[in-house]
């Protein structure tokens, strides 16, 4: 699970495996409203590393801050991982990191579908490349989680990071 038997939470080894690699990050959040970038920032010396944290709650606010389509939207719904993956690197490129990290799911208690139960997150991680090398990629992970609204954001919050651990240390 995100955090290791080494004992240090997950948002501090990822800021020694960003710092490690020279790279930043920046976030877009749903359905964790600020808690991955509060989780990040929790870490003294996270300027080194982190960009920002953009919570675009609302369809709108995807599509105005982030250029999440309108068709992904409207053909895949907000949690969706056609709309995380647009998200992770509208956020990415926007900011022009290193790294970008999307949360978008459904915390609950309300708003599932069969398809979609409460606890269900999709979280995406872009990667930039260097320019002319084909390198840049994002993978989308869908995950459900059990618990409170708030356990089940917090569960969120730590799987965003443990994928991007995961990513930076390849």
């Amino acid at each position: 699970m995100p955090d290791s038997d080494e004992g240090a939470p997950v948002e501090q080894r990822v800021g020694d495996a960003l710092r490690e690699t020279d790279s930043t990050v920046a976030v877009a959040e749903s359905c964790t409203g600020g808690l991955v970038g509060s989780l990040l920032t929790d870490v003294p010396g996270s300027s080194d590393y982190f960009d920002r944290s953009v919570v675009t709650y609302s369809n709108d606010a995807k599509q105005d801050l982030l250029a999440v389509t309108r068709e992904s939207l409207d053909a895949d719904g907000a949690v969706s991982a056609s709309v995380a993956r647009e998200m992770a690197r509208g956020v990415r490129d926007t900011a022009d990191a290193t790294w970008g990290v999307a949360t978008t799911g459904i915390a609950g208690p309300s708003g599932d579908t069969p398809e979609k139960p409460v606890g269900t997150i999709f979280v995406a991680v872009a990667y930039a490349g260097s320019w002319g090398t084909g390198s840049s990629s994002v993978s989308v992970a869908r995950y459900e989680f059990d618990g409170t609204r708030t356990e089940r954001k917090e569960r969120f919050a730590r799987q965003a990071l443990a994928d991007l651990l995961e990513a930076i240390q390849g």
